[in-house]
């Protein structure tokens, strides 16, 4: 497990750069050290990638254009893929510590288009009413998850069948969640095609950010009218431009 204390980003995006992500077992753990973080925040922004944590100390903070929530120490949750999102330390009194495990979905479901990918993996990761399912201590099925979660963290890279424990314990947490968020995804839940916009926008603000940028080439960029733009940035980071 990597210490971590910053975050690197795809040139000309907002989309997480993950070092030492190998294509061949699409999986990496680390240990987030949130007081290190430049303001102590990890800023907007979103991976492909599921992102499972666990707070060890410390409590979060966790921003999505769905709202906010807060994550002490003993909880955690999952960022479905894409989600755009942001973190904050809260605590004042403790190191605000996170275990991450972050993985593509292909380690779960195997060849793209299979039964399996269909029938467990798409439902959930689609979804766009799911962007951050909590875990909180209290209630059993998501204890459960939490110390799975907690479990997955003490496998050793250096032991035999590494890789297939690892991704037992993946797949037997996924289950779990794809029955915890089944009321969920029985609500219907429309596209939201201002996620995509948002990125747009801040893709040409991390590619202009040195000029003076206005509304108007801002709304542009995403094929906005301006009123629009200003919407899409309460909508998606409650601010505006």
């Amino acid at each position: 497990m990597k210490n971590i204390h910053s975050i690197e980003f795809y040139t000309g995006s907002k989309e997480e750069l993950l070092p030492n992500f190998e294509k061949d077992f699409p999986y990496i753990a680390s240990r987030a050290e949130l007081d290190k973080y430049i303001g102590r925040y990890v800023p907007w922004h979103w991976h492909k990638t599921v992102e499972l944590f666990y707070m060890e100390s410390g409590s979060i903070e966790y921003d999505t254009p769905g709202g906010k929530l807060l994550f002490p120490a003993g909880s955690g949750g999952m960022v479905n893929s894409n989600v755009l999102h942001m973190t904050k330390a809260i605590s004042q009194w403790e190191k605000n510590i996170q275990l991450l495990h972050i993985f593509d979905v292909s380690l779960l479901a195997g060849e793209q288009g299979n039964r399996i990918e269909q029938k467990y993996i798409a439902p959930v990761i689609t979804a766009p009413q799911i962007e951050l399912i909590p875990f909180f201590p209290g209630n059993a099925a998501e204890e459960n998850i939490l110390k799975l979660i907690l479990k997955a963290f003490h496998f050793s890279g250096d032991e035999f069948g590494y890789e297939i424990r690892l991704r037992e314990i993946l797949t037997e947490i996924w289950l779990m969640i794809f029955e915890l968020s089944r009321p969920m995804r029985e609500k219907a839940g429309e596209q939201n095609k201002s996620n995509d916009k948002i990125k747009l926008m801040m893709i040409y603000i991390h590619e202009h950010y040195k000029e003076k940028i206005s509304i108007p080439e801002l709304a542009a960029a995403a094929y906005l009218s301006e009123r629009e733009c200003y919407r899409v940035f309460h909508d998606c980071l409650h601010m505006t431009p």
